[in-house]
């Protein structure tokens, strides 16, 4: 089983000769403790054309120091990475099968081998508060480094600084003025491996600048939700809270991006991508169905006055819905390891570096654009003008969420009228959301009722369940009329 911490560091380049500073006078430091040597042992894994190093991981078996074992380092933020770690076990041709799936949205199926291997002779200080926590570490690494392809070799040295368990954010920029103070600066290599890599690694272009081109807003907002989608799968694989529900709506938000600016980047040719999208998003939806409605239920039973709830009503839900989720999991891992995702992410991909981009993309954003967000609400208005049963108001918030994200795609252009125009959205959608998860509900509940009946449980609860769907059904189908004259049209466009 592994586990994982969050660290925050900084690396620099150490010229020869240059020692490090005095550190322990810095407001908040106590003393500093040190230095401690360690020797460390690691080889780097990556597939062939080092995928995970050009996406920011790493990947890697070491042995020695205090914290020996199978690392896999994933971005969080600016100087800020997840570590996931195991035990390192026997060295081995491959990386353990649970490391190997959380780096497959880069890998695809190909094989993780040894890329790297790196000795480092270490010397530790730790600087500590008044009561001996810890706030940073600072190391000095004598690195010697051997690229496994051509087995060439480099060394270097280099300081690295990692924020403790009580340290801030403005200790670490006082250390890194220390530090400019004697000559030793940032690195431009994030990890060891990218550093000896270097040459075989195309510089990443810098981000895009926000034009103000049609295509530049769309793309822009498309990239948003590609580098999404890319940051969840592994939470998703690892069972983290909301982290389904954010994959998939990073795959809906794509499409739906795609659907309303067709005429922007070419819908004919960005069709078979939409429909893969819809495919993934449904994957994830068993999953993320199952999960919601069975944290709807239990809220719902913890609200109600406890002479209500009778029989057993945890267990009964527990039964039902452990194997559906367990199940849907799978499902959505199966999809996941799967040559259809691979694919899928390889248009993706393609989609970002090469986007069909249609003569109306070079156009201004605010000349171009509104007309399809227009368009996006006409839609919407259609079926809700005449929303009157379950099917149609359920079309209405597919309409609705379509027009949000149309409406997230411009709102760099037009601010604050754009996000208080997407928050009344979401208010609508919330509400027609209630509505459906509702009708999706009823059913359920009949059946949980009617099995405790077979079981020789009571099932009155679960029509007292049912019959609190059936009145919040209602009171949406009372107040939404009112809410989406509310709405009104988009008028910032």
């Amino acid at each position: 089983m592994s586990t994982s911490v969050h660290e925050t560091e900084r690396k620099y380049e150490a010229p020869t000769g240059v020692a490090l500073p005095e550190l322990a006078d810095l407001p908040g430091v106590a003393a500093a403790a040190g230095p401690e040597e360690q020797r460390l042992e690691a080889v780097y894994y990556d597939t062939a054309d080092l995928r995970l190093a050009r996406a920011g991981l790493t990947l890697r078996r070491r042995v020695g120091g205090d914290d020996a074992g199978w690392h896999l380092k994933l971005p969080v933020a600016e100087d800020t990475r997840e570590e996931v770690r195991l035990p390192p076990g026997r060295a081995a041709k491959h990386p353990p099968k649970e490391l190997g799936s959380l780096v497959q949205v880069h890998a695809r199926g190909d094989a993780l081998t040894p890329v790297a291997r790196i000795q480092t002779t270490r010397q530790r200080w730790q600087l500590v508060d008044e009561r001996g926590k810890l706030l940073v570490e600072v190391v000095e690494d004598l690195v010697s480094a051997q690229d496994v392809a051509d087995a060439s070799v480099d060394t270097w040295r280099e300081i690295e600084v990692e924020l403790g368990e009580r340290g801030d954010l403005a200790l670490l920029d006082q250390v890194e003025r220390r530090l400019a103070e004697v000559g030793i600066t940032r690195s431009t290599s994030s990890a060891k491996l990218t550093r000896l890599l270097s040459g075989r690694l195309t510089p990443a272009p810098p981000p895009p600048k926000r034009g103000k081109s049609a295509g530049d807003v769309v793309l822009a907002y498309l990239r948003e939700q590609a580098d999404a989608l890319k940051f969840h799968d592994p939470k998703v694989r690892r069972k983290e809270e909301d982290a389904v529900h954010q994959m998939r709506v990073a795959s809906r938000r794509m499409r739906s991006a795609l659907q309303a600016f067709g005429k922007v980047v070419d819908r004919e040719r960005t069709r078979e991508l939409t429909d893969e999208l819809k495919w993934f998003a449904g994957v994830l939806g068993d999953a993320r169905d199952a999960e919601v409605m069975r944290a709807g239920y239990e809220a719902n039973v913890a609200k109600l006055d406890p002479t209500l709830v009778l029989g057993s009503v945890s267990a009964l839900l527990t039964r039902h819905f452990a194997p559906m989720e367990a199940g849907a999991h799978e499902s959505a891992m199966t999809a996941m390891n799967s040559r259809r995702y691979f694919s899928l992410l390889n248009a993706v991909d393609a989609l970002i570096a090469d986007p069909p981009l249609t003569p109306l993309a070079r156009g201004k954003a605010k000349d171009v654009l509104p007309k399809f967000v227009v368009k996006t609400y006409t839609r919407l208005a259609r079926h809700a003008e005449n929303a009157h049963d379950d099917e149609s108001l359920h079309e209405s918030r597919k309409a609705a969420k379509r027009l949000r994200y149309a409406v997230e795609t411009v709102e760099p252009l037009y601010g604050k009228s754009a996000q208080e125009y997407r928050k009344r959205l979401k208010d609508l959608q919330t509400l027609l959301g209630d509505h459906q998860d509702s009708v999706v509900a009823r059913p359920v509940l009949r059946e949980l009722g009617a099995q405790a009946f077979r079981e020789g449980e009571n099932g009155f609860t679960f029509g007292l369940l049912h019959g609190l769907e059936q009145a919040k059904a209602a009171r949406v189908e009372e107040h939404f009329p009112a809410v989406w004259r509310e709405l009104g049209t988009p008028k910032f466009v």
